[in-house]
């Protein structure tokens, strides 16, 4: 195994004063509470205008000085500087995106857009960066923000969506352009008027980041040249720089404290659920949120890929097929998977399942080098399970003939593909270009998953009775280097023998 020297930089880090964690939802925010526009609830009280005047009396003066610069606010500077490049004379437009509806006028938690905060480490929702072409060349960063009026309007008390007092404080223009190093800021309402103008009688070259925001994908038609500028972000994205290993490095060490405090829970246990709820504590407590849905998949849960309705009951003898990740405050995640036996010891059973997946995530890992392409993990990890699954007795055919291409009889039993990439997205890059990504080489600077499993469903019935319902997964976060590879999670316990002295070892320092 090949380590890149470790860094001693800061790592990247969000705004923690003004932090907005992870949420997704099946619908925007409504555009009156995008734009500002102070909406009352069905159960708010009239205002007497003699109360607002009253709000809007005697309040302390806000502070005049400025805020100080995000932590290395010149890394996300050259970032814009990189991605100008690509685009000479052209307007690039990348929104964040808004809040999204829970139920009703309730909302998740905001997470901001990652190409957006991977250029900017703004948090706030509504923004919209805009790259804007100069004549002598390169372009001047425009950040369009919600301005704060302070207490000089009656939304900071009225305005359920964007008032202070109803969701805390924002930084508003001048504060914003001061704390992000952004060449202007300007207002959010001023945004309409300027993406129009991009289309008037002269069309000026432009691109937008699409799907992030419905306001900004309205204004302005789609073109097949907006594709490009999503494709650029997520290439960029594919080499992480040493501040964004660090800050991987950072959240896969609390990743093996959350499934820390889960084992030391699972003596008294019961739930899935449980699991759940003590593995996202660590979460909240030390990073930003989960990176993605916690899979705490117990018993035959372990064969449902995606389990994460995490309601199932916590049975001694069975095994726990634990996938998850913390999102630290820079939004940077993590991705491990393990499975533990429950009881502290693997059965026979699960022992040779577990070793087969194991061997196979050895291979793969082993092939995670510059220059590979990035299918050879899968295609090693793939060539040892075929092979295992005929030794089980399993496959009923050569695992000669079950990789043939016109086969592959065994991913009735792995199911999926061994990685994917890793950094602001749990399925970081996904619009990277095929060629550059799936079909492209390994380069150093990259990091990605290798997760192998197996997995028997209860009523397969070409699979023997000993191992029906057994669901085991293995996955470890890997940084190519320049000759060859570190993994980012080697301390978190892989082998049958390593894990179960792990479990006791925590239960015994319960006692």
């Amino acid at each position: 195994m090949s380590h890149t020297p470790e860094t001693s930089a800061a790592p990247l880090q969000a705004d923690p004063a003004h932090s907005a964690p992870t949420g997704s939802g099946p619908a925007e925010a409504p555009a009156a509470a995008v734009a500002g526009e102070a909406k009352p609830a069905s159960h708010d009280s009239t205002l007497p205008e003699a109360l607002v005047a009253f709000m809007l009396d005697r309040w302390a003066p806000a502070p005049r000085e400025l805020p100080a610069p995000i932590a290395h606010a010149e890394v996300f500077a050259a970032r814009r500087r990189a991605l100008s490049k690509l685009f000479p004379a052209e307007t690039l437009i990348i929104p964040t995106g808004h809040e999204k509806v829970r139920s009703n006028d309730t909302h998740y938690r905001f997470r901001p857009g990652s190409d957006f905060f991977y250029l900017t480490g703004n948090l706030e929702p509504d923004c919209v960066l805009v790259l804007q072409p100069q004549e002598g060349g390169g372009h001047r960063d425009i950040l369009f923000v919600e301005p704060n009026p302070g207490r000089s309007d009656k939304t900071f008390f009225t305005d359920r969506a964007k008032g202070e007092l109803w969701v805390g404080p924002r930084l508003g223009v001048e504060q914003s352009r001061a704390r992000f190093g952004v060449d202007e800021c300007r207002g959010l309402p001023e945004l309409d008027a300027y993406l129009s103008g991009l289309v008037g009688t002269v069309t000026r070259p432009h691109r937008v980041l699409r799907g992030i925001s419905k306001r900004v994908d309205k204004l302005l038609a789609q073109h097949d040249r907006d594709k490009q500028l999503g494709e650029a972000l997520s290439e960029m994205r594919l080499l992480k720089d040493a501040l964004e290993v660090e800050e991987l490095a950072a959240v896969v060490a609390s990743t093996k404290r959350g499934f820390e405090d889960v084992i030391r829970a699972l003596p008294g246990g019961r739930s899935e659920r449980e699991v759940e709820g003590i593995f996202n504590l660590r979460a909240r407590v030390e990073g930003n949120d989960v990176g993605y849905g916690t899979i705490a998949a117990s018993g035959h849960h372990a064969c449902i890929l995606h389990w994460t309705r995490n309601d199932g009951a916590l049975e001694p003898g069975k095994l726990l097929l634990l996938d998850a990740g913390v999102e630290g405050n820079a939004l940077y995640t993590a991705d491990i998977t393990r499975t533990l036996p429950i009881n502290g010891k693997f059965s026979p059973e699960q022992r040779d399942i577990y070793e087969l997946v194991l061997a196979a995530q050895e291979a793969a890992i082993a092939e995670v080098k510059p220059g590979n392409d990035f299918m050879e993990p899968n295609r090693a990890a793939m060539r040892v399970l075929a092979r295992g699954l005929e030794r089980l007795g399993i496959l009923h055919v050569s695992a000669e003939e079950a990789l043939k291409e016109d086969k592959q009889f065994y991913r009735r039993y792995s199911l999926h593909n061994v990685s994917h990439m890793l950094g602001l997205d749990v399925h970081d890059c996904a619009q990277a270009r095929q060629q550059v990504y799936k079909f492209g080489k390994l380069k150093p600077g990259m990091v990605l998953t290798v997760e192998p499993g197996l997995y028997f469903q209860l009523d397969d019935e070409t699979v023997p009775a000993r191992y029906r319902g057994i669901g085991v997964r293995i996955e470890d976060d890997i940084l190519v280097t320049e000759t060859g590879y570190r993994n980012l999670s080697d301390d978190i316990p892989r082998t049958v023998s390593d894990v179960e002295a792990w479990m006791a070892g925590l239960w015994g320092a319960r006692q």
